[in-house]
């Protein structure tokens, strides 16, 4: 009997009867159902979010935040409910909780009375944090719990960019306004500088005048001094005079000549005084002294000039009288006695002259010290200032000038500083096309399974005809591997065409179920073979451990250790590296590798079936003709 004819035979008993075509097709089915449905059923579970019910509870009963009363969580619950991550319901506390316990809401995403104030805290001295509290209920959902706390987290970090691009804004604004005052502040102590300049000139010349001063009314006390002398000595000859007139006949030329000179002494001095108070006048003017000061000075040193003026005058006509003998020696000795009271009050008035000179070179001297303090005074306030004004510039040059949409774009910045850049070398087209290789490469093993159930591994009639083990061992793996081909098309058909996935290589990923099909009948066909009904137990059992072992949802390292060992034995991760490559367009230098393991696996599974048929060949038993338990 020869392989087709072995295989035409299975298929006739399979096909016999209008039952035995319904199981048939029923287990051809199970892998098309199997991951069709889950897929279907997970092609796009996040794009749906919007159907998950959620309890949005607001307590916020607001604060003021920048000078402006704002409520935080209205404003927050404004953009949930308008936006369709969820199906948003703003209900109260209470309605929240029943709702939740009955399974109405998946989760509630309260936000409590003091949310607004603890997001105003970070302004005082007392800063605080914001909570948003989340209350799940895993007997409604345990994915939706998860599902609830990156909602949460997406909640707090869009509350989070909000606030701080107000508050980096607002920083950003008083800097603004800081660096405009700063100008302002530059440019006053650009003119204090300039003006301290010159009010440093006028000090030094003030300074210099003030000297200038001092000298000269250190002169004029000091000729105001000799004129004081000069006055005293004409106030002793007047009254030697007097005393001469008395004595007449002393001759008259000694009194015309003693009358001579007390003239020419008093009209001397007469002569001097305007000069000498032209001269004071012009001193306290170049001090600084304002007119009213120097005329305050003046008159006090006027009524000496009077006295003066009026002693020559009758110094004057003593001389006249004297210079007149015809008057007598009476009118002579009368016109002594006036020329020496007035020599006195002359010499009174000088005496007070010298006095106020004195005091006029003691203040000229006070002035002049008080003008050096000040221009040195001044010089330091000039280098301050220009401290200053160097100081403000600085700073007016660390602080950026910019507009309004400059500061807003920082502030935006200042929120949000990183962006993530994402970018895959594959990526699938959604949730379900990224499970598709995983639920594939299992729908395939199923399917193998099942067929078993009604497939004979080996025909016991060819073992007991036929001394050909390998030719009935070959015969009794294609003939599942041959349906399990159909399952692997309709499958494949379902992801293609009803659930429109998308695949870069869709021949190549067609193979590799193909391949993957006929691995796992290899397996399945030599475990029959051995351990007879135990062997297909063993079947599913293997199954189950390449569920948890091929990575299909998780990463594999995320495995227990002895786990993540099995994940390099066992075929099923293999099928699913593979399919990944070629569906999503991935490294196809990967599948080669992925296809040697599956080789070996089936090279194996036919080797060993063949060996198990071989035994059977020379070790049958009437129990071997007994029909199996399964099939």
């Amino acid at each position: 009997m020869k392989i087709p004819q072995m295989i035409t035979a299975e298929l006739r008993r399979l096909t016999s009867t209008r039952m035995s075509v319904i199981a048939l097709v029923a287990l051809l089915a199970v892998p098309i159902l199997y991951g069709g449905l889950y897929l279907w059923a997970n092609q796009d579970p996040y794009g749906n979010l919007s159907h998950v019910p959620v309890a949005l509870v607001v307590d916020d009963t607001g604060a003021e935040i920048n000078g402006e009363q704002r409520n935080l969580g209205d404003e927050a619950a404004d953009q949930l409910l308008d936006s369709d991550t969820f199906e948003w319901h703003r209900v109260d506390a209470d309605q929240a909780s029943t709702g939740l316990e009955r399974g109405d809401f998946d989760f509630i995403v309260t936000l409590p009375a003091d949310f607004s104030d603890a997001v105003a805290s970070l302004s005082s001295d007392s800063p605080r944090q914001a909570s948003i509290e989340l209350r799940t209920n895993d007997a409604n959902n345990y994915l939706a719990s998860t599902i609830g706390s990156q909602a949460v987290a997406r909640i707090q970090a869009s509350v989070a960019k909000k606030v701080t691009d107000e508050a980096g804004l607002t920083l950003l604004d008083a800097l603004h306004t800081i660096r405009v005052n700063l100008v302002d502040a530059t440019t006053g102590a650009t003119q204090l500088v300039d003006g301290l300049g010159t009010a440093k000139s006028g000090s030094t010349q003030l300074a210099s005048g003030s000297a200038q001063l001092a000298d000269g009314t250190a002169k004029l006390s000091d000729g105001a001094a000799q004129l004081r002398d000069g006055t005293a000595q004409l106030r002793d000859g007047s009254a030697q005079v007097a005393d001469g007139a008395q004595q007449v006949a002393g001759g008259v030329d000694r009194i015309d000549s003693a009358a001579r000179q007390v003239g020419t002494i008093a009209d001397d001095a007469a002569a001097q005084l305007p000069q000498a108070r032209a001269d004071i006048a012009k001193a306290l003017a170049d001090a600084g002294l304002d007119q009213q000061r120097i005329d305050e000075i003046l008159s006090r040193l006027d009524p000496v000039g009077d006295r003066l003026q009026a002693a020559n005058t009758r110094v004057q006509e003593t001389v006249q009288q004297i210079n007149t003998l015809d008057d007598g020696a009476r009118q002579v000795a009368a016109g002594s006695a006036q020329v020496a009271s007035g020599a006195s009050t002359a010499a009174d008035g000088a005496s007070a002259l010298a006095d106020g000179a004195a005091s006029a070179a003691t203040g000229a001297a006070q002035l002049r010290d008080g003008a050096a303090q000040l221009d040195s005074g001044l010089g330091q306030l000039s280098d301050g200032a220009t401290q200053l004004r160097d100081g403000l510039a600085s700073g007016v040059q660390q602080i950026p000038d910019s507009d309004d949409q400059t500061r807003q774009a920082q502030a935006d910045t200042i929120s949000d500083p990183v962006s993530v850049g994402s970018t895959s070398v594959t990526k699938a087209q959604n949730y379900g096309a990224g499970l598709a290789p995983f639920f594939a490469a299992l729908a395939g093993w199923i399917g193998i399974y099942a067929l078993f159930l009604i497939v004979k591994p080996v025909s016991k009639r060819a073992v007991t005809a036929l001394r050909s083990p390998f030719r009935v061992t070959l015969a009794g793996w294609l003939t599942p591997a041959g349906l399990g081909a159909v399952q692997m098309v309709g499958l494949f058909t379902v992801l293609a065409v009803a659930l429109q996935f998308s695949f870069a290589n869709p021949w190549a990923a067609l193979g590799i179920l193909l391949f993957a099909s006929a691995t796992y009948a290899a397996i399945v066909l030599a475990l029959n073979v051995w351990l007879g009904s135990v062997g297909q137990f063993l079947g599913l059992v293997l199954m189950v451990l390449q569920l948890v072992t091929a990575g299909g949802t998780f990463p594999w390292q995320t495995l227990p250790g002895p786990l993540a060992a099995l994940h390099h034995v066992l075929p099923m991760g293999y099928v699913v590296d593979a399919m990944r490559q070629v569906m999503y367009g991935g490294d196809i230098s990967r599948v080669g590798t992925d296809l040697l393991v599956l080789g070996a696996w089936m090279v194996g599974g036919v080797l060993l079936a063949a060996i198990g048929v071989t035994r059977m060949t020379h070790h049958r038993t009437l129990r071997d003709l007994q029909p199996s338990l399964i099939g």
